[in-house]
């Protein structure tokens, strides 16, 4: 009841996408091809990318253009009743929570009417509400303090990120968004970040944190995949699958741990940090980890995430030890990078511990946790078949006598 959405668009088109995937390499006949897209039809609006970038330009216009028509005609409305004595700070307050509460009703009607999704412009109304939701909660919380927030104090961040998180939450159950997913983990770390930051010792702990949520995000993950609708929320679970693996490894990537800890001590040069050898092996050993998990499963977002640390672990020991000038070491490590890659091809051109080099056009009905191959098997066992081109004989009928029979 409380998905904006129809839930039967997003799996439809999974089983859609997965069904042309397997016709493209030859597993599916073209018969049941077309069965299987009359029996999940796209019944909503989706246009190509080009159309959906500009229908998000075009809402995004259109909101900011009505919402500083709101907050003119407000302003001078309760300028007018209270004699000039008013709080712009309030007055913004309630511009940003009525855009926001009319942002969120336009979508849903949007959503109801014309069968919108993910088509641009409800993409827009999502965050652009959202973003004034949060602007209104920074307002009501500074008129509600005694002294000024301010957003990058310690003492006023907690008051605002917590009642954002929850936002957030409710925001992605609804609409099942992954930059909205993505957005509620950042505010969450921030959140445990200044919690910590408020002890003396709490630094020390700061990327031991950071590690320990990016476990609890890939656990939670985990458990929420089969118990919850899969093809719903599977963007969210995709993307936040990247981002905790990418904060775990950031969390204790020497580089980022030095760097910033100088940079919250207000150091203008860094310095040896504690627990160095930890860090050392961490940003040593995770990325090689994330590549064998990857070609061992096989799991392309382990695979691409631990190619991208690895090189992110060469950076970092570059930053601090340079061996080579930049262009040597950028021409040395592209060559190495096409051998390897020459040779990676021409190994897997067999193929080899369940990898290969060959393009896999039935890529697309792979979903992780889900055998999509039996669940569209199970859908359209009975299905009508679309018959074969060429001559069809015609059904009859037979009275049993012979002279009033039909053939």
């Amino acid at each position: 009841m409380f998905k904006a959405y129809n839930s039967a668009w997003p799996r439809h088109e999974a089983l859609r996408e997965a069904a042309r995937g397997w016709y493209r390499a030859g597993l599916l006949p073209l018969p049941q091809l077309e069965a299987i897209r009359a029996a999940y039809p796209p019944d909503f609006y989706r246009p190509n990318i080009y159309l959906r970038i500009l229908l998000f330009l075009l809402m995004t216009l259109g909101y900011f253009a009505a919402a500083g028509m709101l907050a003119l005609l407000l302003y001078s409305v309760a300028n007018d009743l209270s004699g000039g004595q008013i709080r712009e700070q309030a007055t913004i307050g309630v511009v940003c929570l009525l855009s926001a509460l009319g942002g969120q009703l336009l979508l849903r009607q949007l959503i109801r009417t014309g069968r919108t999704y993910r088509a641009g412009s409800d993409q827009a109304l999502l965050y652009i509400s959202l973003g004034f939701a949060a602007a209104a909660m920074y307002c009501f919380a500074d008129l509600l303090t005694p002294n000024s927030l301010d957003l990058l104090a310690l003492n006023g961040i907690v008051l605002v990120l917590l009642p954002v998180l929850l936002l957030l939450v409710l925001a992605l159950i609804a609409y099942a968004d992954a930059l909205v997913a993505i957005a509620a983990y950042a505010v969450a770390l921030a959140l445990v970040t200044d919690l910590l930051l408020r002890t003396t010792f709490g630094i020390l702990f700061v990327p031991f944190a950071v590690i320990g949520l990016a476990v609890g995000l890939y656990t939670l993950v985990r458990y929420l995949v089969p118990h919850t609708d899969f093809w719903y929320y599977q963007t969210c679970f995709i993307a936040l699958k990247v981002v905790a693996l990418l904060t775990f490894y950031l969390g204790g990537n020497y580089l980022v741990v030095r760097e910033a800890s100088a940079a919250i001590r207000n150091e203008s040069t860094s310095h040896q940090i504690s627990f160095a050898l930890f860090f050392y092996l961490f940003t040593a050993l995770i990325p090689l980890l994330y590549i064998y998990q990857g070609l061992r499963r096989p799991d392309r977002v382990w695979l691409l995430t631990g190619l991208v640390t690895l090189a992110f672990s060469g950076y970092t020991v570059r930053f601090y030890h340079s061996v080579l000038p930049p262009t040597v070491a950028s021409a040395l490590l592209g060559a190495l990078l096409i051998v390897l890659m020459a040779l990676a091809l021409r190994y897997l051109r067999t193929p080899r511990h369940g990898l290969t080099a060959a393009p896999n056009d039935a890529s697309t009905a792979e979903r992780p946790g889900l055998n999509l191959e039996a669940l569209i098997v199970a859908q359209t066992a009975h299905a009508p078949q679309v018959p074969e081109p060429g001559f069809q004989f015609g059904g009859g009928q037979s009275g049993g006598g012979g002279a009033e029979g039909q053939w």
